[in-house]
Formats: structure tokens, sequence, C-alpha cells
């Protein structure tokens, strides 16, 4: 398959600072997504509050993933996100799932709290909720050419090469003092979407170190036909690509973690609609489901260049990846919102249902 190279800016203003991307389009539709599944599920009776309030819950999530997303990703992926001028720059990029997840949980408290209403059927509304979003997300970071998967052969199914992977970059001679943007561009123009005449007004003068960029070098060089079929041979003698051929682990966790997961969220909550499972369950399931299909595609999904440090394997602990590590922690939720007891009305644990 070849990479499709997509903008990851979806809508460019002229003339501001500002522009539409992909990566925050997805998050929009993600949350309209939910949201319209939250009103359904009040007007069902479902979600214990009317639909007029049903919405609210949206407002409480949105900052509850911006503000865990972020948080988790700095504590767990880039420390230097911890100086308060960098956390703010969410342009940059740096949301975490399961940091979004801890902000969930949270808002989803603060939710209930607010109408008084039990924590663990609004809890199995946002579980209901969130897989659209998940799908989402996962292909603007496809778009993005972020959270690739590690190295695999040409011929398995899916398999290509990322302008975006580092070897890559550093033949186009993308490598160093570019901002995002530039980068983003450039590959543009090696991907033959954009001619670098219709760019170059829009490309930096001067890199991070305030030295002058030397465009005239560069240019020559954005040729990805060129650069993704050089060839090296290998050890035992075989013809091996310089770019890797990679896993796109991006749409496979939007398949499995969002369309997957949701769709078998979904029948479940169809085939006891009648009878609906005991409050919390929903939740339950999808901690489950998503802890099973994060934690196998993590085996394809290449780890974070950070974990690799000091000739690390990118794993953290006990073999497994920061990915792997964090779904645990989902797993145990579940199982604690499983065997927590519930009270009955006379004070006795209630019977499951």
């Amino acid at each position: 398959m070849d990479f499709p190279a997509w903008d990851p800016v979806l809508v460019d203003i002229p003339f501001l600072p500002i522009a539409i991307r992909w990566y925050g389009m997805m998050y929009v539709v993600g949350f309209i997504c939910a949201q319209w599944i939250f009103v359904r599920l009040a007007r069902s009776g479902f979600f214990p509050v009317s639909p007029e309030r049903a919405p609210d819950l949206i407002f409480y999530c949105v900052f509850g993933v911006m503000l865990g997303g972020r948080t988790g990703y700095a504590l767990f992926y880039d420390q230097s996100l911890l100086n308060p001028l960098q956390f703010l720059q969410v342009w940059k990029g740096g949301l975490a799932f399961h940091g979004g997840l801890a902000g969930v949980v949270v808002a989803v408290w603060l939710f209930c709290r607010r109408y008084q209403i039990g924590w663990a059927r609004a809890a199995d509304t946002a579980a209901l909720g969130v897989c659209p979003g998940i799908l989402a997300v996962r292909c603007a970071n496809f778009i993005n050419g972020e959270l690739y998967g590690r190295a695999t052969s040409p011929d398995t199914w899916g398999a290509m090469q990322f302008p975006t992977d580092p070897v890559a970059l550093g033949h186009l001679g993308l490598r160093g003092g570019l901002t995002m943007r530039d980068r983003e561009l450039c590959i543009q123009v090696a991907c033959g979407k954009r001619d670098f005449a219709d760019v170059q007004a829009q490309l930096s003068q001067v890199d991070d170190r305030g030295a002058a960029i030397p465009w005239d070098v560069i240019e020559p060089r954005l040729n990805w036909e060129a650069v993704s079929a050089m060839t090296r041979t290998g050890e035992n003698g075989a013809i091996e690509h310089l770019v890797p051929f990679r896993h796109p682990s991006q749409l496979y966790e939007g398949l499995g973690e969002g369309l997957l997961v949701g769709l078998a969220l979904w029948l479940i909550y169809a085939l006891t609609k009648s009878k609906p499972l005991r409050a919390g369950k929903y939740a339950a399931i999808f901690l489950l489901g998503y802890a099973i299909a994060r934690f196998s595609l993590e085996f394809v999904r290449k780890p974070d260049d950070q974990f690799y440090e000091g000739g690390s394997d990118g794993t953290v602990l006990m073999g497994m990846t920061m990915g792997q590590t964090l779904t645990v922690g989902m797993v145990i939720g579940a199982l604690l919102i499983l065997c927590w007891p519930r009270k009955s009305a006379s004070g006795s644990p209630a019977s499951p249902s």
C-alpha cells in the first residue's frame, strides 16, 4: 500500500496563524457523535437525565479529554511538557488516550455530583459514546503519519513506507531545525501533491537555532518516489529498502479499538436493551475490550522514540510497552467495577442483574 500523503491541515486560513487540522476536526467529530448518542440514551431512559441535560456531559468530557490527555502525555511520554509554557502548546500535538480516559472518569464524577445521579450508569453512557471518537482520531493519526507500526517485510498485507519515518526525513533533507509545518509542506512537495513554488512563501527562513535554512539545497531532495525506492544490500545478501516498510498500526487501532470494540459493545446493549445489565457493566466491558485490543496491537505498533534511549528495546515494565503497561490499569479498573458490591435499598448487597 502507498501512504496517501494527505495534508494534515484540512483548511489553511490565509493571512492568519490559524489552521484547521484533521486531528482537531476528528476530535470534533468524536464529540458530536458522542453527544448524539448521549441524547438518544437519555430519551430511551438508559441515561438517567433529561435529553436537554445529556449534552452537558459532553461539556465536561471535552475538558476531561483535553486536560487529562495532555497531562497523561506529559507524565508518561514527554516530561518536558510539564513546563507550563510547553504544556499549553496543544497545537503541537501530544495527547495520550489513557490520560484522556482518566480525565473522562473525573469529568463523569463531577457531572454526577452536579446532577445527583449514580456514576455507574453515566459511565456506561460515556463508554457507549466513546468508540466513534477513537476511530476518528486514529484515522487522523494515520493522516499525520504518526504512531506508525514496527518494521515489517514489504509483502506483509497493508505494509507501507511513511515519509514521516526518521530515515525518510533524513534522505529528504528534513531532519533538523524545521518546524512541523515546514516538514508537512515539504512532504506534500516530495509526494507530488504540491509544487515547491506554491509553498515556498509559507516555509520558515531560519531554523530553531536561528540559522538560515538552505531551501535551495533541500528542494532537489524532495522526491519521495526516489527515496522510497532506495535500497541497500543486507548482511545476508538480500536487498533491503532504506526506508523500512511498516505496519499502518493507526488503522489497525482505529478498526480494533474503535470500530470492533464499539460494535461489540452496541451489540451487547441491543441484546440487553429490554433488561439492561447492572449499571457499570457496559463500562467494564468497554475497558476490557479496549485493553485486549490495545495490548494485542502494541506488538505491531512502534513504541515512541524516547523509549529506545539508552539501548532500550522500547519496553518499560516486565517486557511491556508503555501502552501495554497502562492497559493493565484498565483491566484492574474493569475488574473493580465488576466486583464492587452494590447496595440494595435495605443496605445489603444487591443481587447482580
